[in-house]
């Protein structure tokens, strides 16, 4: 299942969108955490911390989840 994460602006950072998850504690954290663990942002491996992330970007943490990116307002995006 997916988890819908609404953005408050455009477009939120992966380093951003780690911290609001708690994976880090801290902005600084991500460079060390992209390097040690994988993450898949639509279907392809990331590794940069400000990678952009818009509506409609579906983002995969192993262990941690599936998280899809949605508008202020977007009804039901995750299906």
């Amino acid at each position: 299942m997916k988890e819908k994460i609404i953005l408050k602006t455009e477009y939120m950072t992966l380093a951003q969108l780690l911290k609001e998850l708690d994976v880090i504690s801290s902005g600084g954290q991500a460079k060390w955490y992209l390097q040690e663990n994988t993450i898949f942002v639509n279907g392809e491996i990331e590794n940069r911390r400000g990678r952009k992330l818009y509506a409609g970007t579906m983002i995969e943490i192993p262990e941690i989840g599936t998280f899809f990116m949605t508008e202020k307002g977007t009804k039901d995006a995750s299906k």
